[in-house]
């Protein structure tokens, strides 16, 4: 599965059951290997996916295409990512651990 169709099968999950991400007001940004960078942006309940980066982040997370669809299945170890560095956070370290526990939620 793509970077792509990974993203926008999450996004109809989410959009399907908002109840997790309502309280969220964040833009996290994604910047992977071979990739534009894009955004994902939280807004009481909605979510949307901006390619480049239209909006300052709160957060950014830097890792492979393979590690993001990793991520977005909850297969990704990332505290191990992070610390063998094939996962960095720029931003607020806090809200990359809340986007984990709301990837979990989904």
């Amino acid at each position: 599965m793509t970077v792509k169709e990974s993203l926008q099968e999450l996004v109809e999950r989410m959009q399907a059951n908002p109840e997790p991400i309502r309280p969220l007001h964040y833009v996290y940004q994604f910047d992977l290997d071979d990739h534009e960078p894009f955004q994902v942006r939280f807004d009481s309940g909605t979510v949307e996916v901006l390619e480049g980066t239209p909006h300052p982040a709160d957060c950014t997370l830097k890792l492979s295409a393979s590690n993001f669809v990793k991520l977005l299945r909850n297969d990704l170890n990332t505290t191990m990512a992070f610390m063998l560095g094939s996962l960095k956070v720029d931003g607020r370290v806090g809200l990359a651990l809340k986007l984990q526990e709301i990837l979990k939620a989904y």
